[in-house]
């Protein structure tokens, strides 16, 4: 690079872009908050440490700034129940309730003592889960959900555990709502009186159609429900039979201080708090907003709203500037924009002084932030976990742009447009940058604007990076959610190719350089765009769905109907399930695919993979395939995540006709003398 002031930098091909991250830094030294709570002397948060075989660590910042390390190294913070998790930890004071992943009991946590369990050890290690509880105001009680895996049905329901070991002879849970399929957010009223409490039946996912249930909280030798009745949402049906899809989604239901009921509906098609009226299930909208308050719960635990010791609703959304702080006050709301991309996990300190979340940022790693406000509502915040400082020129972050585009009969769909940016290198003139197109997991979940090193891996090698929100995803409306109801694998395929073509006919990208990747349910769609579309020139698939009926026989409790909605009733719709999976398009995969697995992935089993490197292998068609020991869905070591972009980088490279800057060595493509760049078909 020349040293004159104001020359040009360096021209270098796309793609080929010397990087200031490398794979090793998307793990080196990343903690990851993914939950928060403020206690009553400091706040307590969980982080995610790839460099420690992905566990996750509890962590306490005291009043005077001091940030400890709260469990010790056979530790990880995580939950089963689901699959997916949440809320494997709670607090109460300065007392933490947490769920240890190695054996899935339920503990005591107080500083400077050693966890003490609370619930018995079960009969096969893991079969009793624990997750999303709360503590009755006495101290004594834990009320949470339990899933069993201890005989031919696994069974969800909401139990009471001694807080305190020791206070009784018998340690077993005592079951407090069982019958249906699922429970969440079991939430103890202030004076310990009630408790309230979301269900859902299959085949409804709990973005489809859910309830919400409250009873008296009593003593008969130990704690028991009296009165149960539902306020509001779907009714129980009988064992065996099937709940209609058709009704609200109710979620994050939560007591204030002067025992009034909220929860989350989209019952006027956005996610909105509601005031619940205890006796009759009327709601009344705290504020009525066309955003989303609320979101896909596919983990336990989430909140996005806290009631203050006035009766004053804080709650959060995000919108395409950035996210919003709300505070309303009889129906009278006071908002403040902030400098974030979005709020998750908000949650008000015990005294009502302060409120913390884990706050996402366009240039900086997700830290956990405290607010405070004052008698008028004048905000002030302050971060308070350690921010990762990956030395990155400001200059050089791809920032990205909401852009909204055409898509398959007059319908538009949404995606984050991320443009190639270096601080230090420029590309050819004449050529245009390589576009990867990424497809969201769920599929019922959205691509967020937030800081994402990964994305960044790409960009600032050269890659343009279009991140879609295809119709089916979050964020934007009940309707938008459910375009994808009865047509997965051909809405979410249509505005996958629809932002590829958008982004080359702008200029944008090269035509003949279209990659397109994602995980799971992305996965589902990567190898179902390449099985039947003629628009991308190579892809990604990482534990992705190829058959979707070994999906819907296979698959966990949680997920077991949701095709249900997505694609049929299983087995009637047996014939769609097979005109939808890839592996039934076996002579329209001729791109070049790499295939990234985890051996012990419950959700999409490792054969779901293999199947379709059969198929490839079958075809002579380039490809690779990556299986990783020990790791589950989605991949949490550091050294299989480094392993994991490196080999998909090397394979772009060697598919697109490029030399990826500081690879040690290249991943091996099977029958790779075949290599060519193709333009897509019109």
């Amino acid at each position: 690079m020349s040293d004159s002031a104001g020359s040009e930098p360096p021209v270098v091909p796309y793609g080929a872009w010397p990087s200031p991250i490398s794979a090793a830094d998307l793990v080196s030294g990343v903690v990851q908050p993914t939950d928060a709570w403020p206690g009553d002397t400091g706040t307590w948060w969980s982080q995610r440490r790839p460099d420690q075989g992905g566990r996750e660590q509890l962590v306490f910042r005291s009043a005077d700034g001091t940030i400890t390390d709260v469990l010790g190294p056979d530790w990880s913070v995580r939950t089963g129940v689901h699959e997916y998790g949440g809320a494997a930890w709670w607090v109460a004071g300065d007392v933490v309730f947490a769920v240890n992943w190695d054996d899935q009991r339920l503990y005591r946590v107080e500083p400077g003592r050693r966890p003490i369990p609370l619930t018995p050890a079960p009969p096969v290690r893991g079969a009793w889960r624990y997750a999303d509880g709360r503590v009755t105001p006495d101290g004594k009680t834990v009320i949470c959900v339990r899933e069993s895996h201890d005989g031919d049905e696994v069974r969800n329901e909401i139990v009471a555990v001694s807080a305190t070991p020791g206070d009784t002879t018998d340690p077993s849970p005592r079951v407090l709502v069982t019958g249906t399929d699922f429970v969440a957010a079991p939430r103890i009223s202030p004076d310990g009186r009630q408790l309230a409490w979301i269900e859902w039946q299959h085949p409804n996912m709990p973005w489809d159609s859910t309830s919400l249930w409250i009873a008296d909280l009593v003593q008969h030798d130990g704690p028991a429900l009296a009165d149960a009745r539902l306020l509001t949402g779907a009714a129980r049906v009988g064992h065996g039979r099937t709940a209609s899809r058709d009704g609200q989604s109710l979620t994050q239901p939560g007591f204030g201080p002067g025992g009034e009921l909220h929860v989350i509906s989209d019952v006027s098609e956005w996610w909105n708090v509601y005031h619940v009226d205890d006796t009759t299930g009327a709601l009344s909208p705290v504020l009525s907003l066309r955003s989303e308050v609320g979101g896909p719960p596919w983990l336990f635990g989430l909140s996005k709203y806290a009631v203050d010791g006035e009766g004053r609703v804080w709650l959060t959304y995000a919108e395409a500037e950035g996210a919003n702080l709300v505070r309303v006050d009889d129906g009278t709301p006071q908002t403040h924009a902030l400098p974030f991309r979005s709020l998750e996990n908000l949650r008000l300190s015990p005294d009502g002084s302060r409120l913390t979340a884990i706050a996402a940022q366009a240039t900086a790693e997700l830290a956990v932030v405290e607010f405070r406000a004052d008698a008028d509502g004048a905000l002030s915040w302050s971060v308070l976990s350690e921010v990762p400082d990956h030395g990155l020129d400001p200059s050089g972050i791809s920032v990205p742009q909401h852009v909204t585009f055409p898509s398959v009969g007059g319908r538009d769909a949404h995606a984050l447009l991320y443009p190639p940016t270096s601080a230090t290198v420029r590309g050819p003139e004449n050529e245009r940058p390589p576009l990867i197109v990424t497809v969201h997991g769920g599929p019922t979940s959205a691509a967020g604007s937030a800081f994402k090193l990964t994305t960044q891996f790409w960009t600032s090698r050269g890659f343009a990076v279009i991140d879609v929100n295809y119709g089916g995803s979050t964020g934007y409306g009940r309707t938008y959610r459910r375009l994808l109801d009865g047509a997965w694998g051909i809405v979410d395929v249509e505005d996958a190719c629809a932002a590829a073509l958008w982004v080359a006919a702008q200029g944008l990208a090269d035509p003949g350089r279209l990659a397109i990747r994602g995980g799971s349910a992305g996965g589902y769609t990567v190898l179902a765009a390449l099985a039947t579309r003629d628009v991308f020139t190579a892809g990604a698939s990482l534990y992705g769905v190829a058959d979707l009926g070994a999906l819907a026989r296979d698959t966990h409790k949680f997920e077991s109907r949701y095709l249900d909605g997505l694609v049929g009733p299983w087995p009637q719709a047996e014939k769609t399930y097979a005109e939808r999976s890839p592996l039934s398009h076996i002579d329209g995969f001729d791109r070049p695919l790499i295939v990234l697995q985890g051996e012990d992935d419950a959700v999409v089993p490792p054969a779901q993979a293999e199947m379709i490197v059969a198929a490839l292998a079958s075809k002579q068609v380039p490809h690779s395939y990556l299986l990783f020991p020990g790791e589950q869905h989605g991949f949490r070591r550091a050294e299989n995540i480094i392993r994991a972009f490196e080999s998909e980088l090397s394979f772009y490279g060697q598919v697109f006709g490029f030399t990826p800057e500081g690879l040690a060595e290249p991943v091996r493509i099977r029958f790779g003398e075949n290599l060519k760049s193709r333009k897509p078909e019109a």
